[in-house]
């Protein structure tokens, strides 16, 4: 039998997601650990999670360098004992770093977390920073930095944060390498010692789990007592971009990166939902109106998205393409006449309920595994978000109608307000 290829599929419309509840344990010291016991495959996956980045800090960077060394030196092993003994049980480690959270993630096998746990503990209680180590991080991380500032959209999007929240927001701040040098090893263990070392952090267990796995976790991680709390830290963004343009010239660069958004709002906001269509609708997937417009059409770009930003404190639209330095201006006005359509002309039924099924779709295949239900529960957990956000994702998204779409456009789309950043030249 032949396939009409002329004819589509039949698909069903998701309706409806239940995301796995995670069961919630005390270790002695009180700190909270969540288990998500699910998968088929015999691997964990443990996060120790610290309310401790940029947002924390007292001296810039100080929280990037406090956790990325960490595996340098502890216990009374050295970077190369570290390395060698997760290497020995197969475990895979990553030090992750951002504006609101610093933390540990371990990959290993379910039978292999008795050893793992012991190396965790050293790494958080007793961290050395050993000097050696401590400046060779810093000439890679300036080397990096310098790569970095050789991309247009590297400097696009960093100098789009800074103007929409101040260079002095910790969600406006970026590296610069005089910070870098003079960044002084006791800036670092002092960040440690209060959020890493004495701070009270959050740990995930996800995977194939048992209660054993549980006590190995509360052996390691739940004998020390914990004297800190970081408190209330408060910042405001600038509030002075509305409208403004900036370029940062590259004589030499023939394609410019565009960054155009404003200040928006986070999850908890009664309008997120409404908005996600209405941002996947403008530029959030490959079928967007940007991308019919300014790549299949206009053939300007080979690419251009917007996506909505959701941080801890805050959220922001951003925009970004990459065009020919002479398309820079074509390409900025185009937005703009997108965002206009989406205010003052409904949506059609058909392109509407194409986003709908889309994001549904995607939102269902994002839940194959342990880890990626890990990662969806772990939004909810650390921003204090209601247990049933994600499960009423597909009924919100359904029930999302033009008049929405339209109403979110008016009020918080307006091109005369966004910030556009043009790196390159124009």
């Amino acid at each position: 039998m032949l396939l009409d290829r002329t004819i589509a599929p039949d698909f069903k419309i998701i309706q409806t997601v239940s995301l796995p509840e995670p069961k919630t344990y005390k270790l002695d010291n009180g700190i909270p650990l969540h288990v998500i016991n699910i998968g088929e495959q015999p691997v964990v996956r443990l996060e120790c999670i610290f309310d401790a980045g940029n947002w924390y800090e007292k001296q810039l960077a100080a929280s990037y360098f406090a956790i990325k060394m960490l595996p340098e030196g502890a216990g009374g092993m050295s970077s190369h004992e570290i390395s060698e003994a997760f290497d020995r049980v197969g475990a895979f480690t990553e030090m992750t770093h951002t504006s609101d959270r610093i933390g540990i993630v371990v990959y290993c096998l379910s039978r292999f977390l008795p050893e793992v746990m012991p190396l965790v503990e050293k790494l958080i209680r007793s961290a050395t920073f050993p000097e050696k180590e401590f400046q060779e991080l810093k000439n890679i991380t300036i080397q990096n930095l310098k790569v970095n500032k050789e991309k247009n959209a590297y400097l696009a999007t960093t100098e789009f944060r800074a103007k929409l929240f101040g260079p002095d927001h910790p969600y406006g701040q970026s590296q610069e390498e005089q910070n870098i040098l003079s960044l002084r090893i006791e800036d670092v263990k002092e960040h440690y010692d209060r959020f890493i070392k004495n701070g009270r952090f959050t740990v995930i267990l996800a995977g194939q789990i048992d209660e054993a796995d549980v006590s190995h976790v509360n052996a390691a991680l739940g004998a020390n007592t914990i004297d800190n709390n970081a408190g209330e830290v408060s910042f405001q963004p600038s509030g002075m971009y509305e409208g403004a343009e900036a370029l940062v010239e590259r004589a030499e660069s023939v394609q410019s990166s565009i960054r155009m958004g404003l200040v928006l709002f986070n999850r908890h906001h009664p309008d997120y939902f409404k908005m996600l269509v209405t941002n996947e609708i403008l530029g959030g997937y490959f079928g967007s109106r940007l991308m019919k417009n300014i790549r299949e059409e206009k053939g300007l770009t080979y690419g251009i998205s917007s996506h909505l930003a959701t941080l801890r404190n805050e959220g922001y639209l951003m925009i970004g393409t990459d065009v020919k330095k002479e398309f820079t201006q074509q390409t900025i006005d185009e937005i703009k006449k997108e965002i206009y359509r989406l205010q003052t002309e409904l949506v059609g039924e058909e392109e509407l309920q194409t986003v709908k099924n889309f994001m549904a779709g995607e939102f269902a295949g994002s839940l194959n595994t342990a880890f990626e239900v890990a990662d969806r529960r772990k939004v909810l957990l650390l921003d204090g978000l209601p247990a049933d956000f994600f499960n009423q994702y597909i009924e919100r998204i359904h029930s999302t109608t033009a008049e929405d779409v339209m109403a979110m456009a008016t009020a918080y789309l307006r091109p005369e307000d966004m910030l556009t950043v043009v790196a390159g030249g124009k």
